[in-house]
């Protein structure tokens, strides 16, 4: 029997990092809290489908422009530290916001939204610095464990903060400064998160020619023409445009089926209950048939979740049943964070690394601005067409999961 070597003080560093991210992602689901405030609000759906493509497209876009700036410097994680800063600022302003504009429910919403902005153009900043000091840290071999250790603990504390988030919404404290509070309690963990990711102690890296943005465009169809990555891109281009139903599943929920806005706790906890079970399995998974085997397995819980949400609306079953969509979406999420990072990191040479990096995120980004077309489409036609669709699309990822190379 093999005894698995401690996590090292980087190691531990990073881990709780991800702890951190995990509760203060649990307080501020983009896909449950934000939505479900901007419904409050009066959003229209359109609008309340840019938070999540906001969160998502502006944490990607951004990442071959940064490509192009870390290249050349032997530490990254200067840059991360930086924007952490900003994201913590703009966390700050969003609590504010809540607490103080919700009388004026159009002015509240463009600020917000212009916060969420920033908040993900600085995630992004920092997105790939991570990643890159990550794979200077964390050998390959314990890459999938380290990540697994993160969500499996971490889903633990966001399941806490569903506890919490039923227990606020449910409670006297009137709309907005039950929302705030919410807020207030995400800032607090995520700026933690960040602060413990800055300890860590990253090694040099051996400094590489600058050859900036331009450089780094035109090097785009030379990373395409590897068909390893071309596969890749292509799964994660279909999930992100199956994404569009994300934002309203909760929605839905409220404005359909009448659900009270407590619910939303109980949704959080459903994202994070199943969150380090599902961990468990999708860390032995990665061990023993690498990503590409998670990634396909996960695209099929993906497909079920809205599908199930409408069985639950068109069918009238009893309202705790419609967890499962959550249950289901957590558990794809899980997948996905664990096979994405593990199989980019995998195919990617070591020389061109934050390239590949900067070229997938860039384009994915652009596609998970969907939950606008989503939102569009079921303020036109209803709740049914979205999220027939995203199914349909997750079951086009799924067939071209096949493509993937298989070692990765």
């Amino acid at each position: 029997m093999t005894t698995r070597a401690p996590w090292n003080r980087n190691e531990r560093l990073g881990i709780l990092n991800g702890w951190a991210i995990f509760l203060g992602d649990g307080f501020m689901s983009v896909a449950v809290v934000l939505t479900g405030f901007a419904a409050r609000l009066g959003a229209p759906n359109w609008v309340i489908g840019l938070l999540p493509a906001i969160a998502g497209g502006g944490w990607m876009l951004p990442q071959l422009l940064v490509a192009a700036r870390v290249r050349p410097l032997t530490h990254k994680l200067p840059v991360y530290r930086s924007a952490a800063m900003v994201r913590t600022a703009t966390y700050i302003f969003m609590v504010l916001a809540a607490a103080l504009l919700a009388d004026r429910p159009a002015l509240c919403l463009t600020l917000f939204i212009v916060a969420m902005s920033l908040n993900a153009l600085a995630s992004g900043v920092s997105g790939l610095p991570f990643l890159e000091v990550v794979s200077k840290t964390v050998p390959t071999e314990r890459r999938a464990r380290f990540f697994g250790t993160r969500n499996l603990y971490g889903g633990l504390l966001a399941f806490g903060a569903g506890l919490l988030v039923r227990a606020i919404l449910g409670s006297d404290l009137a709309f907005p400064l039950n929302y705030a509070l919410i807020l207030a309690l995400g800032t607090v963990a995520f700026t933690f998160g960040y602060w413990v990711f800055g300890q860590v102690q990253e090694p040099a890296d051996t400094p590489l020619d600058a050859q900036g943005t331009r450089a780094e465009i035109r090097a785009i169809p030379e990373t395409l023409r590897d068909p390893h990555f071309r596969a890749f891109l292509t799964v994660r281009l279909l999930l992100a445009a199956a994404s569009m139903s994300d934002p309203f599943l909760a929605v839905y929920a409220l404005r359909e089926l009448h659900y009270p806005a407590a619910t939303l706790g109980s949704f959080v906890m459903a994202l994070t209950f199943a969150a380090p079970l599902s961990n468990i399995v999708w860390q032995r998974v990665a061990e023993r048939k690498g990503s590409r085997r998670i990634i396909r397995y996960a695209s099929v819980f993906y497909g079920l979740a809205p599908l199930w949400a409408l069985t639950v609306g068109l069918l009238h079953l009893p309202s705790w049943t419609y967890l499962l969509a959550f249950i289901l979406t957590s558990t794809a999420a899980q997948g996905f964070n664990l096979g994405h990072t593990n199989h980019l990191l995998n195919i990617a040479p070591e020389h061109a690394r934050s390239r590949y990096i900067g070229t997938l995120n860039t384009l994915v980004g652009a596609a998970l601005f969907t939950p606008v077309l989503g939102g569009l489409l079921a303020d036109r036609a209803g709740y049914g067409p979205v999220f027939v669709l995203s199914g349909l699309l997750c079951a086009v990822a799924w067939v071209w999961c096949g493509q993937l190379r298989r070692d990765a």
